[in-house]
């Protein structure tokens, strides 16, 4: 049908070209076209709903009786083909099916059922005035001013066409104004969707309503009258297409309100230069210079706080959602300068705004490029859940997101809109929310630093007296017991057994397994020492590293800065690569490790990187948790950069001074 309607048209232009104004053609074709084109996308995207279907076919027929029965009309009358009077009659009678077509839609719309039983007999009315009226129309003798020849060529005379038109017009105009009305009521009993839905199309129908009347009255004194009435109709299919298919993509509010403010305003400064030259015209003279420089300059003057004074008006009246969401947000900005409300409370005030318990604002971190609550809480896995999600930017940077009902009737531009009057209290809670982790994270790692020390402290006293404790004191009883073989003190020892003496070779064997306990007890006190920073540092960190490469498994490779570092900062880094070689040999299946170390900007870079399957992460007890813990000790940043199947990479960054 579509198809059809484009065919026509461009045969229409074809046979209307230089027999009328070109503009006149041409936005009679873009109406047409815009109402079978929307029916067609309705029809395909719904076809469920009858709106496309009526769109399509009085298209079709305004296309088909309207543009081409006028052209093959004008074009028969100048080139003397036949059929000319019949493509004319049918043209000046076509007015009235399209008008029916709008009774039906404004009837329908925007569910494609009507607003209840008592209105049923509208289309059945408005369709007897419509073959009346269009009985009447076609056989009038005073139809000749629409005809070439200024004769209606089967005009029927004695026919009462006026008392018909007396009868049919009140009916079809009845239909017409009753299905406005019933548009009126739906609109005023809707709510959520629907509502949003019809505000586009009664924006349309207002600006329709008051351009039609003004073109039926103008249509045989000006030209102009046709333009204003294509230019209104053309509104009307688009408008519906945007309500049915894409009423959430834009803020109708908005438009409405800014349509209504600027009308508003450019009627007072019409009437204020009309005033002003007047006034100064009774003293300068209507032809004076200065008479138009001055009322050009008042204008200027009052453009600016006319607009907003007009478009606060506006919004109080059409579009109070956004109007009462910005004044509540800027009361909101005042209390938290005053101190009498925390900006974290923003999240709440969104949730009331936009009438959304189920509301987040997560606030983006840029230290740990991660989103968290207003709490200072990680969250993860922002998407899957249904909930519409709408960015909060600031230029290029990224503050964060709210996250919100799909569903709800207010459009993402309106938040946007309050979160923009809003963001420095936004700013303020995601600052405060990134201290609270930090602290929090502090806290944790202080935890974590706490129980680790206790716990080590617990593990040498408990080896301590368990193991080179009693070695000691068994190593004292022994050598108690040799003196108590040797005799009293002062005693001399003679060879061999005899009174007062001692057995030489009794002696011997108890000071052996003393020695022999005292060895045991040094190496337990080595292990003991394990944990301590190594003795290879003290010859500096290449040393040691290379000390890990030579006993280590598998191929590593070592690049460390000749200079030395506080011990401190030495250890970490020994620590680092002793325990991502450990994971890189016992977890990754690694094949190879690079050890690499370097200063930069009064950092010591530290990177420890294998070939291994990755997928490494922190968690709570592990020796990466605790590197990390270590790290941030000396007030340094560790990661973790661990994708499956793409090698496990450690990056510590410890302060290190010039």
């Amino acid at each position: 049908m579509f198809g059809v309607s484009v065919l026509a048209e461009i045969a229409a232009i074809i046979l209307l070209w230089r027999l009328e104004p070109v503009y006149d053609t041409l936005l009679y074709v873009l109406f047409n076209l815009a109402t079978a084109g929307a029916g067609a996308v309705i029809a395909w995207r719904r076809p469920g709903n009858p709106i496309g279907w009526l769109f399509l076919g009085f298209g079709l027929l305004n296309t088909l009786a309207s543009d081409l029965s006028h052209g093959w009309g004008l074009r028969a009358a100048a080139e003397g083909w036949p059929g000319g009077p019949v493509g004319e009659g049918i043209a000046a009678v076509s007015w009235l099916p399209s008008g029916y077509g709008w009774t039906l839609t404004f009837l329908l719309f925007p569910t494609g059922r009507l607003p209840g039983r008592r209105w049923r007999a509208v289309p059945w009315l408005g369709a007897a005035g419509l073959v009346v009226s269009m009985s009447a129309w076609t056989l009038s003798p005073e139809r000749g001013r629409d005809f070439v020849s200024g004769r209606n060529p089967i005009a029927v005379a004695g026919l009462p066409t006026g008392l018909l038109l007396a009868i049919g017009m009140p009916l079809f105009l009845g239909a017409l104004l009753a299905a406005v009305v019933s548009l009126a009521i739906r609109f005023r009993r809707s709510e959520g969707l629907e509502r949003q839905q019809l505000k586009w199309f009664v924006l349309a129908a207002v600006v329709a309503a008051v351009a039609l009347p003004t073109s039926f009255a103008l249509w045989y004194v000006s030209p102009a009258a046709g333009v204003i009435a294509a230019v209104a109709l053309t509104g009307l299919p688009l408008a519906a297409v945007a309500a049915i298919l894409r009423y959430r993509l834009y803020d109708v509010d908005l438009v409405i309100s800014r349509t209504v403010g600027y009308a508003g305003l450019t009627v007072l400064l019409v009437a204020s230069y009309a005033i002003v030259t007047v006034a100064l015209g009774a003293f300068l003279g209507r032809g004076s210079g200065w008479t138009v420089a001055v009322a050009t300059l008042v204008c200027a003057v009052l453009f600016r706080p006319l607009r907003a004074r007009i478009q606060g008006a506006v919004d109080r009246r059409f579009n109070r959602s956004r109007y009462d969401a910005l004044h509540r947000m800027g009361a909101f900005l005042d209390d938290v300068r005053a101190g009498r409300r925390l900006p974290e409370d923003v999240e709440v005030l969104l949730r009331e705004i936009l009438a959304d318990p189920t509301l987040e604002l997560l606030v983006f971190l840029p230290e740990t490029h991660r989103y968290a609550d207003l709490t200072g809480v990680s969250r993860d896995g922002l998407t899957g859940d249904g909930r519409q999600r709408i960015a909060i930017e600031r230029g290029d940077q990224q503050i964060g997101v709210v996250l919100c009902d799909a569903t709800s009737p207010l459009g993402p531009e309106l938040v946007r809109r309050v979160l923009e009057h809003g963001g420095l209290a936004v700013e303020i809670a995601r600052l405060r929310a990134e201290l609270n982790l930090q602290l929090t994270e502090v806290k944790a790692s202080r935890a974590r630093i706490v129980a680790a020390a206790n716990a080590e402290r617990r593990r040498m006293e408990r080896d301590l007296h368990d193991g080179a404790q009693q070695r000691l004191v068994s190593i004292g009883l022994a050598l108690r017991h040799a003196q108590h073989q040797l005799g009293s003190p002062g005693g001399a020892v003679t060879a061999g057994a005899g009174p007062g003496g001692a057995d030489i070779a009794a002696v011997r064997a108890t000071l052996d397994g003393a020695v022999a306990e005292a060895a045991v007890a040094i190496g337990e006190l080595r292990e003991l020492a394990r944990g301590l920073p190594p003795a290879q540092l003290d010859a500096g960190l290449g040393p040691a590293c290379a000390e890990l490469a030579r006993r280590a498994p598998l191929p590593v490779s070592v690049r460390m800065p000749d200079r030395r570092f506080d011990s401190g900062v030495e250890a970490a880094v020994y620590f680092i690569c002793c325990e991502g070689l450990t994971n890189a040999v016992k977890h990754a299946s690694a094949t190879r490790v690079d050890l690499i170390a370097a200063h930069r900007r009064e950092h010591l870079v530290v990177r420890v990187v294998d070939d291994g399957v990755g997928g490494a992460a922190p968690r709570n007890g592990t020796g990466l948790t605790g590197l990390a813990d270590r790290v941030a000790a000396l007030g340094g940043s560790f990661r973790v950069q661990s994708r499956p199947g793409a090698g496990t990479t450690l990056v510590a960054e410890l302060p290190c001074g010039s």
